[in-house]
């Protein structure tokens, strides 16, 4: 694994996804629902929460490259 900082790595291919936000859904971890693409592998799903949709991209990124994240939403 490279030493690049998150801003700097490579942007590749097999983390892509493609998330779609329903209308009016609310930006908060609880409250954010949509439907999430992995580029690569065509897997799809809908989700309803920030929690889901990081379980689903945790799920589909080979084990050695998903590595846990912590994400915060605006206030």
């Amino acid at each position: 694994m490279d030493s690049a900082s998150p801003s700097t790595a490579p942007l590749s291919p097999h983390w892509a996804f493609v998330v779609q936000l329903r209308e009016g859904t609310a930006l908060t971890p609880e409250g954010v629902q949509g439907r999430v693409e992995h580029i690569t592998s065509g897997q799809v799903t809908d989700f309803g929460s920030l929690a889901a949709l990081l379980a689903f991209m945790q799920a589909v990124l080979p084990p050695s490259e998903a590595q846990p994240t912590s994400v915060t939403l605006g206030e």
